[in-house]
């Protein structure tokens, strides 16, 4: 039996009043996600376990199996597997988005989403002014890098570090949630003579003139030194791979051994080519056992609470995702098709729960239950329950009948 698992990042939501207190998976047209729901059975999943952060980190590790309590060191060194970047044992690898500050406050934990090209530049530009011993900037996608830092630069202070998402406080005045704890002074100090730097670079000035958000300070978090993870096929006997856009999730499929498939025309945003995701799930269904599809879209549109685009992207998941997947899966008749996000991201919050997500599983072997539709509702009143998130691919995976 051949699964593949389609991950809409942060689709799950809230009922918003402006839909009449729906969710935007009720309300968009999603007739192949509903198919799944009504042929398979539902239920919801908690992938964010007590405790943790419900981050992206976080939930995917625990839907592939691993439990975060003891395999989760943070997002930075995923994110540095994913560039490729080794971390020696006394590194510290931290996310390092590039952000737009107005004044006091936050104004944009993605400086507009800002071009990989453009970004180059200006990773290169802090490496030049801060890098050298014991400090390292990798350049990622758009808005998303990485740093670097050994632990002895970390040493100052008590306590442990705490660094605070971007895209928890978009909008809100930054100062009260910078880093503290051990270490914070030092990435404080960073964060201030980004600031210094980037404000008066060529980059930004032309932005302003277009009428677009400078990035004007780095905004380090996720810290994490790099994890020891059993890989996917010795735990499952499984040859897998994954297909993102995002260095997190490359840096997960890196990190557990599942072969990282390149997508032409993915970019992590809306305009990400959905045929193109779908059409490399098919053929990758020749050479893998298990297949993850992750599509960040749902999500970006949930951080900048665009209610229209989030509605859009699950449209197009449903119908370039999931509709040919499932035509091809119904062809074949030995794949299963599990569907889900990782979290949710409510567009009236503009960040990430730890709610349990709604959960679907169609092909053979698994038994219909009475759910009619695919949603935050109606999953949660399907056979499966709500299941703990680590602990189900490995039970699905045993499992001849369902």
């Amino acid at each position: 039996m051949k699964h593949v698992l389609i991950l809409g990042d942060g689709m799950g939501d809230h009922p918003v009043p402006e839909l009449e207190g729906k969710t935007p998976l009720e309300v968009a047209r999603t007739p192949h996600m509903d198919r799944l729901a009504r042929e398979g059975a539902a239920g919801s999943l908690k992938t964010v376990p007590g405790g943790f952060p419900p981050g992206s980190d976080v939930a995917n590790l625990s839907i592939l199996g691993y439990n975060p309590a003891a395999f989760y060191t943070g997002r930075g060194p995923l994110e540095a597997a994913s560039l490729g970047v080794q971390l020696q044992d006394d590194e510290v690898a931290f996310r390092c988005n590039l952000v737009t500050i107005s004044g006091e406050v936050l104004a944009d934990y993605s400086a507009g989403h800002i071009s990989s090209e453009e970004s180059a530049v200006l990773l290169a530009c802090l490496e030049k002014k801060f890098g050298g011993w014991g400090i390292r900037f990798h350049p990622g996608m758009s808005y998303r890098h990485l740093l670097v830092v050994k632990e002895e630069l970390l040493e100052e202070g008590r306590g442990k570090l705490r660094t605070t998402p971007p895209h928890d406080i978009t909008g809100r005045p930054f100062r009260e949630h910078l880093p503290r704890g051990r270490g914070s002074a030092f990435i404080n100090d960073l964060i201030r003579k980004s600031r210094v730097l980037l404000q008066d670079e060529e980059i930004n000035e032309i932005r302003l003139d277009l009428g677009e958000n400078p990035d004007n300070m780095i905004w380090p978090w996720g810290e994490g030194k790099s994890p020891r993870l059993e890989s996917f096929a010795e735990r499952y006997g499984l040859r897998a791979a994954m297909i993102t856009a995002v260095d997190l999730l490359g840096g997960l499929a890196a990190s557990a051994g599942l072969e990282r498939i390149a997508v032409p025309g993915a970019t992590g945003f809306f305009d990400t080519d959905y045929s193109a995701k779908g059409s490399a799930a098919i053929k990758a269904l020749d050479d893998y056992d298990f297949v993850y599809v992750h599509i960040e879209a749902p999500d970006e549109a949930g951080h900048i609470g665009n209610l229209g685009e989030k509605i859009r992207a699950i449209e197009s998941i449903d119908e370039k995702v999931v509709a040919p997947l499932l035509a091809e899966a119904s062809r074949r008749g030995d794949v299963r098709l599990i569907l889900l996000p990782d979290h949710l991201t409510p567009v009236a919050l503009k960040t990430h729960v730890e709610d349990p997500v709604p959960l679907a599983v169609w092909g053979p072997g698994v038994d219909p239950d009475a759910v009619e539709a695919y949603d935050e509702r109606h999953a949660a009143l399907g056979r499966l329950g709500i299941r703990s998130g680590h602990k189900f691919l490995p039970w699905l995976l045993e499992l001849d009948q369902v």
